[in-house]
């Protein structure tokens, strides 16, 4: 079955607009694994506005499940945390200096040279490597070059379609996964997945190693709670 890896930036940005440490984000990631989460994703960004990098080393020792660290590889204080906390698997993400959220997918073309460096540091280190790739043919064999062991699939085209015709959105899903799995990559997915969208999803990919949810579940939480959104989450993965 497909795992679930939830993203608690959410839970830091609370945090910080106040100050202080409630909600306590390494207690976060405690009741996320005790929910039923397979992992736990966290996204620390250069200005820190949510998950900061001491969040990160003070995450790592509590993790009993899987610990994903998404980020741009072209920080090099983003590389030097990674290797020195050394998670179950990092995810790189081409995001731009001060950027809101991820918004696209490496192209693993151009950028092919850079990501075979940067994924060599990193497996060396003994971490699983995942790159954000948009659900393309010729990135997703483009992947294969780089050396990454996964790619993971940035689904916003996917949920902004999704409304208006289901079988149009994920049918480049479908051919993306598809060569993926053919080439022996292990596919990861996420953004803006939610209760709503995930299942079709889930039950049309069947190679889906795990998705990535964070703003959607938080959100969800507010009004379900925590542990709930969690397990209701899961459901859509089960089929």
């Amino acid at each position: 079955m497909t795992k679930l890896s939830v993203n608690i930036n959410k839970f830091a940005t609370i945090r910080n607009s106040r100050g202080g440490n409630n909600p306590d984000v390494v207690k976060a990631a405690i009741d996320a694994q005790l929910f039923g989460a397979d992992g736990v994703t966290v996204h620390p960004r250069p200005d820190e506005r949510h998950i900061r990098y001491s969040d990160v080393r003070a995450i790592k020792p509590i993790i009993t499940t899987e610990f994903n660290i998404e980020g741009n590889c072209r920080e090099q204080k983003f590389v030097d945390l990674v290797l020195e906390v050394k998670p179950h698997q990092v995810t790189l993400v081409p995001d731009a200096e001060g950027q809101l959220t991820s918004d696209h997918g490496w192209d693993t073309i151009t950028h092919k040279d850079y990501l075979v460096e940067m994924i060599k540091i990193f497996k060396g280190a003994g971490i699983r490597t995942s790159i954000f790739v948009d659900p393309v043919i010729e990135l997703v064999e483009g992947a294969v070059a780089t050396g990454t062991d996964r790619i993971e699939l940035y689904t916003e085209s996917y949920a902004r379609l999704y409304p208006e015709n289901r079988e149009a959105a994920i049918n480049p899903y479908i051919a993306a996964a598809r060569k993926a799995h053919e080439l022996g990559l292990g596919l990861n997915a996420g953004h803006d997945l939610d209760l709503h969208n995930l299942k079709y999803f889930a039950q049309n990919i069947p190679w889906l190693d795990e998705v990535s949810i964070g703003h959607a579940l938080i959100c969800d939480a507010l009004y379900l709670g925590y542990e709930n959104a969690i397990q209701l989450y899961k459901r859509q993965l089960a089929g």
